[in-house]
């Protein structure tokens, strides 16, 4: 079928993003067709559109970006047996090139999450990248447990506000950093500890932390070894740990998101619950013009919260 789409057809700055109509590939048996109401930009996003990824994912143009999508259910696969046309849903895709910016994608029905009714979909769109990778980071490779302390880096990123809740929620000490105007929000998510980056070094305050996760690499994640006790674990988003520091800890490894259904749903259960929630800290319409001013904010590194692109 075909739909609207923002592309790029090659790779370059945020002028490359444009809208265009696109043929979506036949649904498979098990898969699903989403009407987009939301999606939501992450920094995967602009750095496939500049091109540093183009070795990772040697695609066709043109590409489609965007991998979070919260909308409703128009059509659904042969096999698919837990999904219904009409429902309303959210989902971390496959890493295709037929991504989210787009008034339809489609979705592998094993990567699906129900939207509570309680959030909208702006909030759902935020979710399941960004949720996703904390969840990963904290518990599947971090091993997370009540009790411990964890350093979370830049809390107030569009992970770090996921990471600082469902942490919190799990029963561990949670510190992180940020700059001071984002201090009182983070402590409302539940962060017990937030130090000012600006005018305070973590490394110099902080010792015998669990677990780190960090978000920033470069020297941030160098100083990290420091505050890590002799167990200590450090899990990265950014970059590769420096082995020689490795040799200190107990675990030093770089993740890649793997998209899961499931532990989508134990999310959306705990925003049923009240227990997580998103940010949104800014809204474009979905739109070539929306996304190039969306991804230009998202590539400051100073966004409050998620950037959602909304699909009126």
């Amino acid at each position: 079928m075909e739909t609207r789409a923002v592309v790029i057809e090659e790779y370059g700055h945020a002028d490359q993003l444009k809208e265009s109509q696109i043929t979506l590939p036949e649904l498979g048996e098990h898969q699903v067709l989403v009407k987009v109401k939301a999606t939501s930009v992450n920094p995967i996003d602009w750095k496939l559109r500049e091109g540093y990824l183009a070795q990772m994912m040697p695609w066709d143009f043109p590409i489609t970006l965007g991998w979070d999508v919260a909308g409703e259910i128009v059509e659904v696969g042969s096999e698919v047996k837990d999904w219904h046309i009409g429902q309303e849903v959210f989902a971390r895709p496959e890493t295709t090139r037929f991504g989210t910016y787009a008034d339809y994608t489609i979705v592998d029905d094993h990567l699906l999450a129900k939207k509570p009714d309680s959030i909208s979909f702006e909030e759902a769109a935020a979710v399941p990248l960004a949720g996703l990778t904390a969840y990963q980071a904290l518990f599947t490779h971090g091993k997370l447990k009540a009790g411990e302390k964890v350093l979370i880096h830049a809390g107030a990123g569009g992970v770090g506000i996921y990471a600082i809740q469902l942490a919190k929620n799990a029963g561990a000490t949670v510190i992180t950093t940020a700059s001071k105007k984002n201090h009182e929000l983070l402590k409302e998510l539940g962060a017990d500890q937030v130090i000012d980056y600006h005018t305070t070094d973590f490394s110099e305050v902080l010792e015998d932390i669990d677990l780190v996760f960090d978000t920033m690499g470069g020297d941030v994640q160098k100083d990290s070894f420091k505050v890590l006790n002799s167990d200590g674990r450090l899990i990265s988003i950014v970059g590769a740990p420096d082995e020689e520091l490795a040799k200190n800890v107990a675990v030093a490894e770089s993740i890649w998101l793997q998209p899961d259904g499931k532990q989508l749903q134990e999310i959306a259960d705990l925003m049923t619950e009240g227990k997580v929630k998103s940010i949104v800290g800014h809204t474009y319409p979905l739109t070539a013009e929306g996304v190039t001013e969306a991804h230009e904010l998202s590539a400051t590194h100073h966004a409050k919260g998620k950037i959602v692109l909304v699909n009126e």
